[in-house]
């Protein structure tokens, strides 16, 4: 999944004309004609118009943006951020872009690429991790290390910052499990650091999700437990996934969070749908994994979101489950969605 992260969370929840994931974007205009012939504000390099976010996107799909820009550290960071807040741009933060689905028409307003990626052991078993940094990097090293809590996340091609938003998991364990604090900018550009006490996670649920002063997760404090049997436990769950996911192909992970008191997977009540193999054009449901749709050549964001429709229809009218979406669908202009409850 994409957690990495693909958020700008005050401003309007909304939803595509299709019904998809919510978009959390700023609803102001873009920048002026005026300002799009600088490239560096507060000592901050803007690209303009070249981006493809096709390139960003672990599905390969996604057309231009108006402009987009790397940030390496806090500091950074909180200067976009206050930057386009002050200008009234809209924006969307993202990680490594594996939760997200970009639109051909691009993202009118500017993507801000999160590169913060320092990893700080502060005691045996308390790791401090900037949001930027990979979560399977960070499973792989803290099993290596002898550190029980985050051996899953070997498996999970996305961010910290991203996990922590969506709460990740698999294998029986979940991203809240090993947090100890988080680090988050606001709106108005001020840090504040959240314990963990005071965080309510849920199945793929976090509080950041409804939190609208939020502008973004800069850091993130682990605290895990010794374990002989930690490193074997993370190898045995990536072979797991190397049999039974489509590793290699381009997808965005589990498109589909498991159905609550159903006690049967999505990927299951697709199988059983028919779906397994299934295409719109370039989109496919995997042939392995069935909550795994991958872009099998030249899919375009509506092959995607027609595959995602059909599926859902077919689940519904068979098994009457409703499914709901574990991606994020970001609109390329939020003046012309219409808020819709899902």
């Amino acid at each position: 999944m994409s957690i990495p992260l693909c958020y700008k969370p005050p401003g309007l929840l909304l939803h595509s004309p299709r019904t998809r994931g919510p978009l959390l974007c700023n609803h102001s205009s873009s920048f002026s004609k005026q300002e799009q012939t600088h490239k560096n504000w507060t000592g901050l390099k803007f690209i303009p118009g070249k981006k493809l976010l096709k390139d960003l996107s672990t599905w390969g799909i996604g057309g231009p943006c108006n402009y987009f820009i790397q940030v390496l550290d806090q500091t950074q960071l909180v200067s976009a951020i206050r930057f386009c807040h002050e200008h009234s741009i809209r924006f969307v933060i993202i990680g490594k872009g594996s939760n997200c689905l970009f639109d051909d028409l691009g993202f009118d307003g500017c993507v801000i690429l999160n590169r913060i990626e320092f990893l700080k052991k502060e005691e045996p078993g308390l790791y401090r991790v900037g949001s930027g940094f990979r979560f399977n990097r960070l499973g792989l090293h803290c099993s290596n290390e002898g550190f029980t809590g985050l051996e899953f996340a070997g498996g999970i091609p996305g961010t910290v910052g991203g996990a922590t938003y969506m709460n990740a998991g698999a294998n029986g364990q979940e991203t809240a499990d090993a947090i100890h604090s988080v680090d988050i900018i606001t709106m108005d550009g001020r840090l504040h650091r959240l314990n963990r006490t005071d965080l309510n996670f849920g199945y793929r649920s976090s509080p950041f999700q409804d939190m609208q002063e939020l502008a973004a997760i800069t850091a993130v404090k682990f605290k895990l437990h010794p374990s002989g049997s930690a490193k074997r436990r993370q190898c045995e769950y990536m072979e797991r996934r190397r049999i039974s996911q489509p590793v290699g192909e381009q997808s965005a992970g589990s498109v589909f969070r498991n159905p609550l008191d159903v006690g049967v997977a999505a990927a299951e009540l697709i199988e059983k749908a028919g779906l397994k193999g299934f295409r719109v054009g370039g989109a496919m449901v995997s042939k392995m994994h069935a909550n795994f749709f991958i872009n099998c050549g030249g899919s375009t964001s509506q092959d995607m979101l027609d595959l995602l429709d059909l599926v859902k229809e077919k689940v519904d009218q068979k098994f009457a489950v409703q499914l709901k979406e574990e991606i994020l669908y970001v609109h390329p202009y939020c003046n012309d969605v219409k808020s819709k409850q899902r």
